[in-house]
């Protein structure tokens, strides 16, 4: 699977979290920020990101527990001067405005 094909396929097979953070985020719903969905950056596939502010945010669920590998992908965007923003799925589907308010402060602070 070529790495244009892998996107398209989370794109297409978002978890429950994921599903519900996209449909506040799409269509400049949060303030007028324009997110994208299931973006190639670098060598990565981030969950959703805001280009303009260069915010991503990572919906996780419990594999990413204490992930070295997290840790390392968080740094490689941050060196690009993105902000990396994470949530559990747990808080999206229990909390979404909490979360979205989250995300908006970091917006605004960029």
């Amino acid at each position: 699977m070529t790495s244009s094909d892998f996107h398209k396929h989370l794109r297409r097979n978002l978890t429950d979290a994921e599903r519900k953070l996209w449909g506040a985020l799409r269509n400049r719903q949060l303030q007028g920020n324009k997110f994208r969905r299931q973006v190639p950056l670098a060598t990565y596939v981030v969950d959703f990101v805001c280009m303009e502010k260069q915010v991503v945010v990572e919906v996780d669920g419990g594999q990413h527990l204490d992930s070295a590998k997290d840790a390392k992908r968080t740094a490689a965007l941050e060196d690009q001067g993105f902000q990396v923003l994470r949530f559990w799925n747990n808080e999206v589907l229990q909390n979404l405005d909490g979360v979205l308010q989250v995300i908006l402060e970091n917006l605004e602070k960029r």
